[in-house]
């Protein structure tokens, strides 16, 4: 997530709520600084404020949906008026959100969006044994439950996701943490390795040395990372 807002302490607020809502969040205080994020990074959604400065929200959102499609925008502002409204859908917002607002409810909208699957994603994702839900948080191996952690149910997903590609360790932090997040951390080790455990036998998240992780049936290659 994009947290698009120029007053800091609800900017952080909302940051930190979505963090431990396991979604990784990064803040940007103005127009200009939310469209430099978005070209160099693959938000999932925007929530943006209309009234930022540098570049006013509403050019932010016609920039955001002529040049990144994939990203959806949910309006999180004082405008709440029917013509408010209406324009912030005209110029492409996915969903509409007043202040002043619940987290609670903030977190369900961001996560209805989330999970409106693109043309080629379905909802529910389905890999091998493994069946992963986003939206109702949920992960089973062969129609048994597994009980995740926020982490390591994000750290997953980024990983199912992948199509058995490989997903590097900065990768990982980037998708499954946020921008601030320490790059010589061990953090991505330490979640794999429970990740793993988790999960069960045989090993289904493989280590491919030298570049990171690939999910999928393979060669045990043990809970190393």
């Amino acid at each position: 997530m994009l947290v698009v807002e120029d007053e800091p302490y609800l900017a952080e607020a909302i940051r930190d709520g979505l963090r431990l809502e396991a979604m990784a969040a990064d803040v940007a205080p103005d127009g200009g600084a939310a469209l430099d994020l978005v070209a160099t990074t693959a938000y999932d959604v925007v929530v943006l404020d209309r009234d930022v400065p540098v570049v006013h929200g509403d050019e932010v959102a016609r920039r955001v949906v002529a040049g990144h499609p994939g990203v959806r925008i949910l309006m999180l502002t004082a405008a709440g008026g029917l013509t408010d409204k209406v324009t912030g859908f005209e110029l492409g917002a996915d969903d509409y959100l007043t202040k002043p607002f619940a987290m609670r409810e903030l977190v369900l909208r961001l996560r209805a969006l989330a999970r409106r699957p693109e043309a080629t994603a379905p909802p529910v994702l389905q890999v091998g044994p493994v069946r992963l839900d986003p939206y109702r948080r949920e992960v089973y191996r062969d129609d048994r439950y597994v009980a995740l952690t926020r982490k390591q149910f994000a750290v997953l997903e980024v990983l199912v996701r992948a199509g058995g590609g490989v997903v590097s360790a900065e990768e990982l932090l980037h998708r499954a943490w946020d921008e601030n997040a320490d790059p010589f951390t061990n953090a991505v080790r330490i979640t794999i390795s429970t990740l793993r455990k988790r999960l069960g036998d045989p090993w289904l998240i493989h280590t491919v040395p030298g570049v990171g992780y690939r999910f999928g049936a393979g060669p045990d290659d043990g809970p190393g990372a």
